[in-house]
């Protein structure tokens, strides 16, 4: 498989604080990579600094084969990345349609007809079209998290970073969000995505890279990384 992201050596610190330290993986083009650790880990700062919100003290990052370390965010949003928050951010006073319309504009540079076109679609693939002249503002949590998804997936991205959006659910939404990510993934976009909801990490993923104190701990097959001795230490205290 080709990869699609390549980071290397990537660092951040605040002072004397370094969250991230020599954080280095590949990213392959169609997977769906999950990203587990304990709070505190850097799991945060590092899709920050993929997405280009957050300026890395040391390191590279290569998109599609491009050097995009220095890249603001709204141009690797153009370059085809894409993410969501953990807490939802609308703007609230606008309806999801529209929502999802000034991502497909200006984030995937859509032209109006196909924008128009696309959000269509996304609100489909969503399950959100009976939300779509709803103020974004007003959706309850689940509407909250699946319209979180669609706007970043009304971008058009190849790339798509998930932070956490399965927290706070019951077991029966969970599984939603597992046939949701997967069928966002089946459309053509690689997920990397951030959960402490454990099930989703097993059984949604294709790998798993696990961090602790800014560092890789391990990277490779969901079941392995569980089983990983420092993972088992990390989490369990065994």
């Amino acid at each position: 498989m080709t990869t699609l992201l390549a980071v290397r050596g990537l660092s951040k610190s605040f002072g004397a604080l370094h969250v991230t330290q020599d954080v280095s993986f590949d990213v392959l083009q169609g997977e769906i990579l999950g990203v587990i650790g304990p709070n505190g880990a850097g799991k945060t700062t590092l899709f920050g600094l993929l997405a280009g919100n957050i300026t890395p003290s040391a390191g590279t990052v290569a998109f599609a084969g491009e050097d995009i370390t220095a890249a603001p965010a709204h141009e690797r949003a153009r370059r085809g990345l894409a993410r969501t928050f953990q807490v939802p951010r609308p703007f609230g006073h606008m309806t999801v349609f529209e929502n999802l319309k000034v991502a497909a504009r200006f984030g995937g540079n859509l032209a109006e007809d196909e924008a128009n076109a696309w959000v269509e679609r996304v609100l489909a693939m969503t399950g959100m079209q009976g939300q779509s002249e709803q103020l974004a503002g007003r959706l309850p949590l689940l509407m909250r998290k699946r319209h979180e998804l669609a706007r970043a997936l009304a971008m058009k991205p190849r790339l798509m970073l998930v932070d956490e959006v399965a927290a706070g659910l019951t077991d029966q939404e969970v599984n939603q969000f597992i046939a949701l990510v997967q069928a966002i993934r089946k459309s053509g976009v690689t997920v990397i995505w951030v959960e402490h909801v454990m099930k989703t990490m097993l059984t949604a993923t294709d790998r798993l890279l696990a961090l602790h104190s800014g560092r890789v701990l391990a990277l490779g097959r969901p079941q392995e990384v569980f089983n990983h001795p420092d993972v088992r230490r990390v989490y369990l205290g065994a």
